[in-house]
């Protein structure tokens, strides 16, 4: 991503992946439509999307894993028409869990992608 400052808090909703997969469900194209909707609303906003693994793998496998979901979801709201110059991606892996416990629940909130927008645009 380009240099610049990204909010903390995104009115865009996470998406969330199948173990040890980085295809986009039914659930998560129904959040990402809204996303996009709300991005069509907001044409001055970049968006950082961040691909996360659970702790399972590899750190190599995971970073990997981590770019191969947050690729998708970009290119999964191109086809859904934003532009691609204001979709950045980043692997995080497993570095950045959001439920930090050893167990399936948590495993599965951290199998996700997440967004932060710029803040050029009042929303």
């Amino acid at each position: 991503p380009r240099e610049k400052e990204f909010l903390e808090i995104s009115p865009l909703e996470d998406v969330h992946f199948d173990y040890d997969r980085a295809t986009i469900s039914p659930a998560a194209a129904e959040i990402l439509a809204r996303n996009a909707a709300w991005l069509t609303e907001h044409p001055g906003v970049e968006v950082l999307i961040e691909g996360h693994c659970d702790e399972r793998g590899t750190l190599e496998y995971n970073l990997a894993l981590g770019e191969r979901r947050a690729v998708n979801v970009r290119k999964f709201l191109v086809r859904l028409g934003i532009g691609p110059d204001r979709l950045f991606t980043i692997s995080y892996g497993e570095e950045r869990p959001l439920d930090a416990r050893h167990n399936e629940e948590a495993w599965a909130k951290n199998r996700r992608a997440h967004f932060l927008i710029t803040s050029e645009e009042k929303y």
